[in-house]
């Protein structure tokens, strides 16, 4: 009798264990996505300490930690585990921080736009950024983001390393500002399964060229300028041949 008591006492407490065990690592995974408002912080800092390098690169970690949080929740369940804290929402909350509201300042501030304007492009990205963030339909069955997905941070550093023409830059923000409200679709290389491991890849090429050019100029790094050439050619045509698809359906 005695045995059979301290086996079932056993029992329990080996499944509280895990039970405690995979609760952590579900706080944990929260803790890597809230760790973006962090690096968010830091990078309006160095803005306003006129440091447009710092500020991309701080930029940048966010756009990681954002990349890789969410591959972390579906592995430990964080929403069955921890269903009264809703880890979609702090990823919201934090992706318009640091993939809408911070680029926009940093456009303001350090990209070259026409006389007059660079407010209303600010205007531009943060309402159209805010449809993006709104809209229920903005990922594909597949996955694929459906609509310019206010990637403004991505956007930041193309306009900050190529340095185009003011009237240019201004056309392009109208340009990604009226693709947020189509059907185009847009590659999310973390969640879309298809060519997943190649896309991962090319994606951590991609951020590694950019970080040269930002840290040095186009002239000083050819070699990062023409892998990250490639490698935007590469997104391109993912996001053109996903879309035509449904053309030819």
């Amino acid at each position: 009798m005695t045995f059979s008591t301290g086996f079932n006492v056993a029992q329990p407490l080996s499944s509280q264990a895990d039970s405690h065990a995979s609760r952590c690592k579900a706080w944990s995974v929260h803790a890597l996505t809230a760790s973006g408002v962090l690096l968010g912080v830091m990078a309006l800092l160095a803005l306003i300490d006129d440091n447009p390098v710092a500020c991309l690169l701080w930029l940048g970690a966010a756009m990681m930690v954002d990349g890789f949080d969410g591959t972390l929740a579906r592995k430990y369940e964080v929403k069955t585990i921890l269903p009264h804290f809703d880890g979609s929402t702090l990823d919201m909350v934090i992706d318009y921080l640091t993939w809408a509201f911070i680029p926009a300042l940093f456009i303001y501030y350090f990209i070259d736009l026409p006389a007059g304007f660079s407010l209303l492009a600010v205007f531009i990205i943060l309402l159209s950024s805010m449809f993006c963030f709104c809209n229920t339909n903005m990922k594909s069955q597949d996955n694929y983001f459906v609509g310019f997905p206010a990637a403004w941070n991505i956007a930041a550093a193309y306009f900050y390393i190529l340095d185009f023409p003011p009237w240019i830059t201004f056309t392009a923000i109208i340009g990604l500002a009226i693709l947020t409200v189509t059907r185009m679709k847009f590659l999310h290389p973390f969640r879309v399964r298809k060519f997943m491991p190649l896309n991962i890849a090319i994606t951590l090429v991609w951020c590694l060229c950019a970080t040269f050019l930002i840290l040095s100029s186009p002239e000083h790094a050819v070699w990062a300028l023409w892998g990250w050439g490639l490698t935007s050619v590469y997104f391109f045509g993912m996001c053109l041949w996903r879309t035509a698809q449904e053309w030819f359906d």
